[in-house]
């Protein structure tokens, strides 16, 4: 359902934007900012998930029709379509969604010849930001322009890392890609958190990369990880995070064990 635009005026919060990245498809980007969204309006949090992947899992994976949908981050990109035509109620009382659109494969050519190309999301975002509790951005698996500016318009990031074999293959690069922008273009940007998802406390080889995670980041390694959980594999082809799908599973637990976790952090 479309959202109002009009009840974003006049209110006033400071707005935290966190970016859900790793250049690495499968690591669960689109599953940790749909569930871990859904924990914190649950929490009572005011919440946007921001979707920027074309793939638009995680616009579907919250309900949204993607076939009546006018007016998605592509537009709001590359048409200048005002963010707040861009805004859409899910099935979670105080969850919005900026949806994408497969377009967006082909933004960040477009985008080239534009001014400020890096900073374009940051430059969207400012007239809905202190509206939000949280902004969460969902990522493509790419270190492209579209997770360039991501990076560029968020505050933190979170990385989630998947707990198998090459699990921090090409960490380094997508660390590096962080402190060229913190040099360039975002001085402010800070790691959230890396996120260990798809843990299986059975295998000898999830709990050596749980170890080696750690070792290598220390306090920077959430507390909370995420484990395999079928539920969470069922719920987006029923338009739903977890928690509304089974909010006993254990799926649903770890992303509300998540979403207190970065809660207390600000407190």
């Amino acid at each position: 359902m479309k959202n109002d635009g009009q009840r974003i005026e006049n209110i006033w919060k400071m707005g935290k934007i966190i970016a859900i990245a790793n250049q690495k498809g499968g690591v669960g980007k689109t599953t940790t900012a749909i569930n871990l969204a859904a924990s914190l309006a649950t929490l009572g949090k005011k919440v946007l998930v921001v979707d920027a992947d074309p793939q638009a899992n995680a616009s579907s994976g919250l309900g949204v029709d993607l076939n009546n949908v006018d007016c998605s981050i592509y537009e709001c990109i590359i048409d200048h379509a005002d963010i707040r035509d861009a805004l859409y109620e899910t099935d979670i009382e105080g969850l919005d969604i900026i949806p994408s659109h497969i377009d967006l494969v082909g933004a960040e050519i477009e985008m080239l010849n534009l001014d400020n190309r890096e900073s374009i999301i940051k430059e969207l975002l400012k007239p809905v930001k202190d509206y939000y509790d949280y902004i969460l951005i969902d990522c493509s698996p790419s270190l492209g322009l579209i997770t360039v500016n991501a990076l560029t318009a968020a505050d933190s990031v979170i990385i989630p890392v998947q707990c198998e074999y090459f699990a921090l293959e090409g960490i380094s690069k997508l660390l590096n890609t962080i402190k060229i922008i913190r040099d360039k273009l975002n001085q402010h940007l800070e790691i959230e958190g890396f996120l260990l998802t798809m843990y299986d406390s059975r295998l000898r080889l999830a709990n050596q990369i749980y170890d080696e995670v750690k070792r290598h980041f220390h306090e920077l390694v959430f507390k909370t990880v995420i484990q395999r959980n079928v539920k969470i594999s069922e719920s987006p082809s029923h338009g739903l995070p977890v928690i509304l799908y089974d909010a006993e599973s254990v799926g649903a637990k770890n992303h509300m064990s998540l979403a207190k976790e970065i809660i207390s952090r600000e407190s």
